[in-house]
């Protein structure tokens, strides 16, 4: 009897110990299960842009219950509305002849979306000239910065006039510079672009030319666009099209509200002259 017993004994303490564990694997399993389907349940994130593809693209978020940071149109991608027309912005910072309070003109930081920038300031052009490096502005060619930048070896501006030291600063590569051969923050092309298109920057500066979001009072705080958020200073003349801008695909025409036959009652001013 004793001998029947013992094994009894062994095979239900094993029995107890592989039921416990397989009760603990089970909740693992369960969760490994679940994450795929949590995962594909997960809102599709949403990125749209605001002026030029690849340039100005911004994530939809929600700023407070029910009220997106931006709305993205589903025909082109790009921004259509804004819940919080300075959302991540910084003052612009001393212009000349623009007499605006700071916290008036603000404009959106790049720093952190150009893929190079740190790398150029840093690793490779800290203070100094790399060897073999040129210390004029007569091109020539850079395999390694062809490499990293296409666009570098076929620079499409100023018809071939100009290379990259006449916008980069020589030895602060992360730095832009002007004609007396100071640096100039990548925060403001508008200081470098104004170095050759004065009449552009007069325009822009009178909000003639370019583009601007926010309180459109005469003392009203304004979303100032700058100049690379607009234009590809590496390419401005599209490559082979070599006019400009990229035709943007158009929005559907807007929809007149239900029950309205037409828009006949937009011919009439409501203020009488």
């Amino acid at each position: 009897m004793k001998r029947i017993a013992l094994p009894a004994v062994v095979l239900a303490l094993l029995g107890a110990a592989i039921v416990s564990v397989v009760a603990q694997d089970k909740p693992a399993a369960t969760a490994e299960a679940a994450a795929p389907a949590a995962a594909a349940s997960a809102p599709t994130e949403v990125v749209c842009f605001e002026s030029r593809k690849g340039a100005t693209e911004v994530v939809q978020r929600e700023i407070k219950p029910g009220v997106q940071n931006v709305k993205c149109s589903p025909v082109t991608g790009a921004a259509l509305w804004y819940g919080d027309p300075y959302d991540g912005t910084v003052p612009m910072g001393k212009m000349p002849q623009l007499d605006i309070p700071e916290n008036l003109a603000v404009v959106k930081p790049r720093a952190d979306k150009l893929q190079f920038l740190a790398q150029c300031g840093t690793a490779c052009h800290n203070g100094t000239f790399p060897p073999g490096f040129p210390k004029s502005n007569k091109p020539v060619p850079i395999p390694t910065m062809e490499a990293m930048l296409p666009d570098a070896k076929d620079l499409q501006h100023g018809r071939g006039r100009i290379w990259c030291l006449e916008c980069h600063h020589n030895t602060k590569r992360n730095m832009l510079v002007d004609h007396y051969g100071d640096p100039i923050s990548i925060e403001q092309p508008q200081l470098l672009c104004g170095k050759c298109h004065g009449d552009k920057l007069r325009d822009w500066r009178d909000g003639i030319h370019g583009k601007r979001i926010g309180d459109f009072t005469s003392t009203g705080k304004k979303r100032w666009f700058t100049c690379t958020e607009c234009h590809n200073p590496h390419n401005v003349q599209d490559g082979a099209r070599n006019r400009g801008f990229i035709a943007l695909q158009p929005e559907t025409p807007p929809q007149l509200p239900r029950g309205m036959k037409d828009a006949s009652f937009e011919k009439t001013h409501p203020i009488a002259h």
